[in-house]
Formats: C-alpha cells, sequence, structure tokens
C-alpha cells in the first residue's frame, strides 16, 4: 500500500515542529520524520531515514520546500532522485506535487534556476581570476606569508635552539607551513637541550679544562 511520509525540520529561528507536525497530520500522512537539526548542521540522519524508508508509489510531504533542501539545487538534486525512483513529492505550503503535470512543470523550472545559479557562479569566478591575472597576481587564496616573513622564518629557523611552535606561533600559520617554507627537515631538534643535559655537558667540560691544565703543569 502506498503511504504519505512527512518530513519535518526544525530553522535556526524556529526550534519548534508543532506547526509543521499539524500541517503534515492534516494532509493525512502516516508517518513523520523529525529533524532536530537546523539545515546548517553537519548532516540530516532522519532525512537519510526518510529516504531509505519510502518505497516507489510513495509520495513524500514537506511543510515548505525550504524545510528539505538547504537550498535550490539541493532541493532540485532530492527531488530528482525521488522521481528516478518512483517517488512523488508533495509541498504543502506552495502547493507543489510533482505527479501532477503542472507540478512536474514546476520542478522543471527550478532545475533550470539550479543550473543557471551554477554557470552564473562559474562565470563570475571565472571573471574574478581573470581580472587578477591582468592586474599582475594569481588568482586564488592569498599567501599566509610575503616574502620577507619567509625571508624571517629562514633566519630564525638556522637557529636550532628557537622551538618550531614559537615560531609558528609568532606568525599564526601552522608548524607545516613553517617546515614548508624554511625547507627544514622535521627530524632536527626543535627544542633547546634538556636542563641536565645542559648541565652534564657543563661538567664535562670542567673535567676536560682540568685535565689540560694538569698535562701542562
Amino acid at each position: 500500500m502506498n503511504q504519505r511520509i512527512g518530513y519535518a525540520r526544525v530553522s535556526t529561528d524556529d526550534q519548534n515542529l508543532d506547526l509543521q507536525r499539524d500541517a503534515l497530520r492534516t494532509s493525512g500522512v502516516q508517518s513523520i520524520y523529525e529533524e532536530m537539526a537546523s539545515g546548517k548542521a553537519a548532516g540530516r540522519p532522519e532525512l537519510n531515514h526518510c529516504l531509505k524508508a519510502l518505497r516507489a508509489g510513495d509520495i513524500l510531504v514537506v511543510w515548505r520546500l525550504d524545510r528539505l533542501g538547504r537550498s535550490l539545487p539541493d532541493l532540485v538534486r532530492i527531488v530528482a532522485e525521488l522521481e528516478d525512483r518512483g517517488i512523488g513529492f508533495e509541498s504543502i505550503t506552495e502547493r507543489i506535487e510533482t505527479a501532477s503535470a503542472a507540478g512536474k512543470l514546476v520542478f522543471h523550472v527550478f532545475a533550470a534556476l539550479a543550473e543557471f545559479e551554477r554557470n552564473l557562479i562559474r562565470e563570475r569566478t571565472q571573471a574574478g581570476l581573470n581580472a587578477a591575472r591582468a592586474r599582475g597576481r594569481a588568482g586564488g587564496r592569498k599567501p599566509k606569508l610575503d616574502a620577507r616573513q619567509i625571508k624571517e622564518i629562514k633566519r630564525l629557523m638556522a637557529d636550532p635552539s628557537i622551538p618550531v611552535t614559537q615560531i609558528a606561533e609568532r606568525y599564526k600559520v601552522s608548524r607545516t607551513t613553517i617546515y614548508k617554507v624554511a625547507s627544514r627537515s622535521a627530524v632536527l631538534a626543535i627544542e633547546p637541550p634538556p636542563v641536565e643535559n645542559r648541565e652534564k655537558s657543563y661538567r664535562q667540560g670542567l673535567e676536560r679544562d682540568h685535565a689540560q691544565t694538569r698535562t701542562r703543569n
């Protein structure tokens, strides 16, 4: 038997699902998957469970389009995957349902808009890179360190008594970045010798001095 399955998700501004629950139940859904994390969260486990539970002939119902997709491309992708599996989609607020010809037409328009948005972003990015090259600099992320800082780091790294961690903190970069710009092997000593080793070396030096003095006498 085909089912109408609801999906509800809280928003950043509204953490209460009562409005969505009432609307979904009124529309005749048999069960509701409830996401208690906003779309900005890393994952949507309840949506994944919902999509896995749907079978061909079922209908996924949401209160509003933005409850399903984080963005227009995301929404179009999910609905297209449902259509490929023979699953319908319905949004109560916008009165869209893909089982009808009108609903399918709306989503074809959405898909075209999503593609237009992707192309527009791509063109703007390329235009920015071309403009940067025309001004004589490479595009992309700004370097973390300038030439003067790299020169200073190489000078500091030449002194094994200065910890790499201290240099990294000074220039607000990672230790890996320091090693890359200075071309210094990570196996080199990066910390001053322990106190006990310095004392041992000091005693050995005194003993050598005394031995040399006795030899001369």
